[in-house]
């Protein structure tokens, strides 16, 4: 196990960091997984014995038990991990009881702080973009909580690059804390991240945590053309995400994908993961599993070391089309390109 900065934070990171969406298995969550609390504890003792450093849960998941198992599992050891959690989405029925305004911030992290029962959050992000908050209001509640000592750091996930940006020009104009991070859906199977979130990322410092890395298992190698999906699949329960553009060509990803892990003696899993650690301002990729034999695969992920041909091709049998106005500023300005325009663009003149 590696560790990396989280951005241009002074936090070391574990190039892995378990994720606890399968704990709990309430309510939608139970399409993912239904771990209990021994089984918690097992994953638990079994990423720490791998070196990651960091958990990362939810309150949204199984409507909070993933961070009461994560907080009963962690107890007596609290101080061997970093701890990671979200809010933003609906804890209650009331009108107030989501979004990111102060009062809901607040008190979520406050009941999150209960349920973890821990005195801090390493890394407390709120969820999703709200676009009816201000920010002013969303960026000056996550400084008092920082002030406080409720939090260390702050992050977003699931924003969108201008968005990022807006969060970081009002927290640097009015003095408030920035945010050090962000959590976004990237993997082989959809790359979109990397048209405006990664550049973001890079240019102004940003690490990213990336979550469902293996598209909610459709890059294990159970997934393969013309065969029916595997009993107990995900993706044949109402669970949708991630959605599915280009069958094809994720199955021409899949068959890559699969002679690669051949070639080494691996899971294609381990191949997927190891491909996103090599990409560029990823921080840790969040591996979760139903099974501990998942989990022990996935984090063997850590130690594959790919050849430049390997990504090479993994990259050029994944990438997306190149949208307006990069493929614009490729043909017309590619002499004055940003580090950070570079890693989205240089592949495309391979």
């Amino acid at each position: 196990m590696d560790y990396r900065q989280l951005g241009r934070s002074g936090l070391r990171v574990s190039s892995l960091t378990l994720g606890t969406m399968t704990f709990g298995g309430r309510g939608q969550f139970r399409n993912v997984g239904e771990i209990d609390l021994a089984g918690a504890r097992r994953q638990i003792d079994m990423a720490i014995d791998a070196g990651v450093n960091l958990i990362d849960t939810a309150d949204i998941y199984s409507d909070g038990a993933s961070e009461e198992l994560v907080g009963e599992a962690l107890a007596g050891r609290r101080d061997q991990v970093l701890v990671a959690t979200k809010a933003r989405f609906e804890m209650g029925p009331g009108p107030n009881d989501g979004g990111l305004s102060r009062h809901h911030l607040i008190r979520a992290c406050e009941a999150s702080l209960r349920r973890l029962k821990t005195d801090h959050i390493d890394l407390y992000q709120v969820h999703e973009w709200d676009g009816q908050t201000p920010l002013e209001e969303t960026l000056g509640a996550l400084d008092d909580l920082v002030r406080a000592g409720k939090i260390r750091y702050a992050g977003c996930s699931n924003f969108g690059g201008w968005q990022v940006m807006k969060a970081l020009g009002i927290a640097r104009l009015r003095g408030l804390v920035e945010f050090v991070s962000q959590q976004v859906y990237m993997s082989l199977q959809e790359r979109s991240a990397e048209f405006e979130i990664v550049p973001s990322a890079l240019d102004q410092g940003l690490g990213l945590l990336i979550w469902s890395p293996l598209a909610g298992g459709w890059l294990s190698g159970k997934y393969r053309r013309g065969r029916d999906l595997p009993d107990g699949a995900r993706h044949a329960s109402e669970w949708s995400e991630p959605p599915i553009y280009d069958e094809d060509k994720l199955y021409d990803t899949i068959e890559v994908l699969v002679e690669i892990a051949d070639g080494h003696g691996v899971s294609p899993a381990q191949v997927a993961l190891a491909w996103l650690l090599g990409r560029p301002a990823v921080s840790t990729v969040i591996v979760g599993a139903r099974t501990e034999e998942q989990l022990a695969d996935n984090l063997a992920a850590a130690s594959l070391e790919l050849s430049e041909e390997e990504r090479a091709r993994l990259e050029q049998v994944s990438r997306p089309p190149l949208p307006y106005p990069f493929w614009h500023q490729w043909a017309s300005a590619s002499e004055r390109l940003s580090p950070a325009q570079f890693a989205l663009l240089e592949p495309y003149a391979r």
